[in-house]
């Protein structure tokens, strides 16, 4: 067997024969091959495995749609991969499929709720409106049976175990309503039921909480009323004081006689105009984008927080820019001693997280106690977040220190980039300095970091971090219906419309988010084109 596998060379060495090599060379490959399709298939697995988990809990929730995209990408995925062709589609895959995930997904979600009333008081179903609303009246009945009931528990949902004056067996949750149900019972109460767990008086306790507003519907119509418990064993029987007809359309106040109508606003709406809440979802075209731009509360606010934006970001690129380009002019100088220490300096505040320094600066221009105003000045009291115009100019300051050594670099290297060649000829030319850095580098140094400055511009139009972390858009606007402050720019205030406040309008916030993208892609299309013409000029 040796002697077929090992060849003596003329120097009498033993070694592995042509064949035995490519043998060893066959078994190698195929061994990593199998140990791809075993990676291959545990990923797959994996993959599967989290698609059955979110079919389970989307059923949960009845969302029919979402559950025939998990199947539908599942299994092109699973088709794409178990394949032994489509090596294309192996590496396109992955990021076709978060490029509609993060991005195409998110902006027609973002688009679609811009043409809704979703938000406060408006984010669920017409049927969900109607049993909030009902539930938030319920009034114990006076002569209520007493039901005797038994707390159970399934996957973090609680209801009821009710045993009916008859002696028959009911279940019930928030969601469902009671119905027959097959239970063990002991002395004459039902006290478990199969695929429910029954909770003892401890964990009654843990929960009580929940337990105490827990409202489980009688029936499917919402007049009956329901069941809840204030101890855990025992169950009365509350009926609203409001009264839904579902032919009409009404939801009645049988204490005030009131008859609130659905109109078509996403709301049971009175006569005089008054409406009681939660409401619902519906789609209400270009009301947002109309409201932007006719109601004054909402228009004053947006045409100023606009033009400082475009202020911000327009002062904060040619702020960081020049100044960057300046000390890359200097440092750049090989006349300069000590150029690559300067340098390392000259980043540093680049190194550093952006959010972080925001909070920095925020301390140290704190009006009562901050070191700007302690130290550098003396004691003085000088408002620098406070006051609505020292706080846009801190603003600019903060965005200066965080953003110049990005410009800095960039204009280094851009400059470095430059032929010498081409500054020697024009020196012996004659040229002066400014005339060599105004007609040579600077139009040489545009091509390349024009597309950059255009970025930048981008960036700082949508600079959330610097202006939630130092100012949080203050200080406050008093006379604005909604929630903006002096140094708030666009996407700040959608943050807060959105987000912040009793009344969270999500939208309004879409339809402002709409503008903002519209803007920004308007913006970057014709600036491209002005780079482009740069481009072909030199």
């Amino acid at each position: 067997m040796s002697d077929a596998l090992t060849e003596k060379t003329d120097g009498g060495i033993e070694r592995p024969t042509k064949r035995s090599r490519q043998a060893a060379g066959i078994a190698e490959v195929a061994g990593q091959g199998l140990r791809t399709w075993i990676v291959k298939i545990v990923l797959l697995g994996i993959l599967d495995a989290l698609a059955v988990f979110a079919i389970f809990v989307l059923l949960g929730f009845r969302e029919w749609a979402m559950i025939g995209i998990v199947i539908v990408v599942t299994g092109l995925l699973n088709w794409i991969y178990l394949s032994r062709r489509k090596l294309p589609a192996k590496y396109l895959a992955p990021g076709v499929f978060f490029l509609v995930l993060f991005q195409i997904f998110t902006l027609g979600y973002t688009a679609y709720i811009g043409f809704t009333n979703y938000g406060t008081g408006h984010n669920g179903s017409k049927e969900q409106a109607v049993s909030a609303l009902m539930a938030s009246a319920l009034e114990r009945v006076p002569d209520s049976p007493v039901y005797p009931v038994t707390v159970v528990e399934q996957l973090g949902t609680f209801g009821l175990l009710v045993t009916d004056p008859s002696g028959e067996a009911l279940l019930g949750t928030e969601e469902a309503p009671l119905e027959p149900v097959d239970a063990q019972f002991d002395g004459g109460v039902a006290v478990s039921a199969d695929g429910w767990t029954s909770l003892n008086f401890a964990s009654v306790l843990a929960n009580q909480d929940a337990v105490i507003a827990l409202a489980v519907p009688v029936s499917d119509d919402p007049n009956d009323g329901a069941l809840r418990t204030p101890d855990g064993q025992r169950a009365y029987q509350y009926v609203s004081t409001l009264e839904y007809d579902a032919d009409a359309g009404t939801m009645t106040d049988t204490q005030t006689g009131v008859v609130y109508r659905d109109i078509g606003v996403g709301a049971f709406t009175a006569d005089d105009g008054a409406q009681i809440c939660p409401g619902w979802t519906i789609t209400v075209g270009f009301d947002n984008f109309v409201r932007a731009v006719t109601e004054q509360g909402i228009r004053g606010p947006l045409v100023y927080v606009t033009l400082w934006t475009f202020v911000f970001a327009a002062l904060s690129v040619a702020t960081t820019f020049f100044l960057g380009l300046f000390l890359a002019i200097v440092f750049n100088d090989k006349r300069m001693r000590g150029r690559k220490f300067y340098r390392i300096l000259m980043i540093l505040p680049y190194a550093f997280p952006s959010f972080l320094s925001a909070l920095v600066w925020a301390g140290m221009m704190n009006e009562s106690f901050g070191f700007i105003n302690q130290v550098l000045l003396g004691g003085a009291s000088v408002p620098w977040l406070t006051d609505p115009l020292l706080a846009k100019v801190s603003v600019l300051i903060v965005n200066l220190w965080l953003g110049f050594p990005y410009m800095f670099l960039v204009c280094m290297g851009a400059l470095q980039s430059i032929p010498d060649d081409v500054i020697e000829a024009a020196t012996v030319d004659g040229a002066r300095p400014w005339g060599i850095f105004r007609l040579i580098k600077l139009p040489l140094l545009l091509v390349t970091v024009a597309p950059l400055l255009i970025a930048s511009f981008a960036f700082n139009f949508n600079n959330f971090n610097l202006i939630y972390m130092l100012t949080d858009g203050g200080p406050r606007d008093s006379s604005a219906s909604i929630n903006v402050g002096h140094t708030d720019i666009l996407i700040s205030m959608v943050y807060k419309v959105a987000f912040t406040g009793q009344n969270r309008d999500y939208g309004l916030a879409a339809a402002f988010s709409i503008l903002i993208f519209i803007i920004v892609a308007v913006i970057s299309i014709i600036s491209f084109r002005k780079t482009k013409a740069l481009e072909d000029l030199n």
